[in-house]
């Protein structure tokens, strides 16, 4: 004889060995809240929907991941291409800098660079090379590093520095 319908239903089946264990415990913790199984089980998913209202379905969360992995991505692109505007920024200035000690005829007063005092200050001796490429200059960059020689040659002038091979020596 069929069964009356009350309403609609849900089934649980625990019938394999591991499930079985979990439905003992059920029951006996059911029965110390004086409930039956299945309204202890209600509660117990109302409680913890109840607990974690931000409670989402898989497929909600994939894509917000995906979502954030996207914005990530544009982030990253945006501070990549944000990096490569600030040299190009870095590489004018220095240009601009320098253009004072390229200039073979110029008139007026010219602005050393206090990054090569600090540089040879903290290091007493610096091979040329190794100048350049801490000043983050391009060794193909020829007028730069014109003009770096020749604020060099400057401090050798006044005293500051003395030149030994290829190397600068901090004396001042």
């Amino acid at each position: 004889m069929p069964m009356p319908n009350r309403g609609p239903t849900c089934k649980i089946y625990l019938r394999l060995s591991p499930i079985v264990q979990h439905k003992e415990r059920w029951q006996k913790t059911a029965a110390k809240a004086r409930t039956s199984l299945s309204k202890f089980i209600i509660a117990a998913v109302d409680g913890l929907i109840d607990e974690n209202e931000e409670f989402a379905p898989r497929r909600e969360m994939v894509h917000e991941l995906e979502g954030l992995r996207k914005e990530n991505k544009v982030l990253r692109d945006e501070v990549q291409h944000k990096g490569k505007v600030i040299e190009m920024q870095e590489a004018e200035l220095r240009r601009y800098r320098a253009a004072p000690w390229i200039e073979d005829d110029f008139i007026g007063a010219r602005r050393l660079s206090g990054q090569i005092s600090d540089i040879l200050k903290a290091r007493e001796v610096v091979d040329g090379a190794r100048l350049i490429e801490e000043l983050g200059i391009d060794p193909r960059e020829d007028d730069l590093i014109k003009a770096v020689n020749r604020q060099l040659e400057t401090l050798a002038g006044y005293g500051i520095i003395k030149q030994e091979g290829k190397s600068w020596r901090w004396i001042a």
